[in-house]
């Protein structure tokens, strides 16, 4: 994988640590790195699952999460590198009311909602072959858009994560170019975006893998700028040490090109605007 961790970039919104089941990396390890490569702040966002049997259904505890991170806060600050306590929680209109009543109990600086594969998925690998099969693409990316739909109009997010991961699921039966040709299925999940608020999230992670695009693609976040969207964020999603702000510079640019100047990355009561700089730009 060719080298594009970013540098000299104010911010990465979307990192997990090995306080999510998915990740090994200590928060450390991406402390350092940001110091390294001059990353100045980083939101730790680790999973929070709802779904009994979910991969962080029990994996950890917000006490320990909290503990975790605001003591690397502490350590690095005076270093230079501000590290945000937030979360990914997993989102789905049927766990709703227990995500409401955690973010109630549970502060954090910064949350994202996203949806994700759930346990019994029509998109999981055993089973997204046979079931698209026969379906146009509204119907097969129905499941998934109506969630990330609800997700955006309840306002319990700071931002909306990856908002077309199911991407990732179809791939390759459905290619990213399909939903490319498709950009009206995205209007209600743009439009509840702009309704409530809630900022839309540029997710580079899909760089990295075989579709070779962000979530969401250019086009999309320059549809959501044009509806009045001016809350938009960006993160690497890295689960790995060497994911930590890869394709980052490409996500700012994506921004930048859609005709958004700064971030609204959202801790608490407070609502700061990062300025967007892309180095070479």
């Amino acid at each position: 994988m060719t080298d594009r961790q970013a540098r000299d970039l104010p911010l990465d919104a979307h990192v997990h640590t090995d306080l999510s089941p998915d990740s090994d990396v200590a928060i450390d390890v991406y402390a350092a790195t940001a110091l390294e490569r001059g990353i100045a702040e980083i939101a730790v966002t680790d999973h929070v699952d709802f779904e009994r049997g979910a991969p962080a259904f029990t994996y950890t505890t917000f006490e320990e999460r909290e503990r975790v991170v605001r003591s690397a806060a502490e350590r690095w600050g005076p270093r230079g590198v501000h590290i945000r306590f937030g979360a990914e929680l997993t989102y789905d209109r049927s766990w709703e009311a227990d995500i409401r009543d955690h973010l109630a109990r549970h502060a954090y600086d910064f949350t994202i909602g996203s949806v994700h594969d759930r346990v019994e998925s029509p998109y999981s690998p055993s089973r997204v072959a046979a079931w698209i099969a026969g379906r146009s693409l509204a119907e097969v990316v129905a499941p998934y858009f109506d969630e990330v739909e609800a997700a955006a109009r309840s306002g319990l997010f700071d931002a909306i994560g990856h908002i077309d991961g199911v991407k990732r699921y179809l791939y390759p039966h459905r290619t990213p170019a399909d939903m490319a040709a498709a950009p009206e299925l995205y209007e209600p999940i743009l439009r509840a975006l702009v309704d409530s608020g809630t900022a839309l999230e540029v997710n580079t992670s899909g760089l990295r893998y075989s579709i070779g695009t962000a979530f969401p693609h250019p086009a999309i976040v320059a549809r959501f700028h044009e509806l009045g969207g001016r809350a938009v964020t960006v993160g690497s999603d890295a689960h790995r040490a060497e994911h930590f702000a890869w394709g980052l510079a490409d996500g700012y640019a994506m921004a930048a090109e859609a005709g958004f100047t700064e971030l609204t990355f959202r801790r608490g009561r407070e609502v700061p605007r990062v300025t967007i700089a892309v180095p070479g730009r």
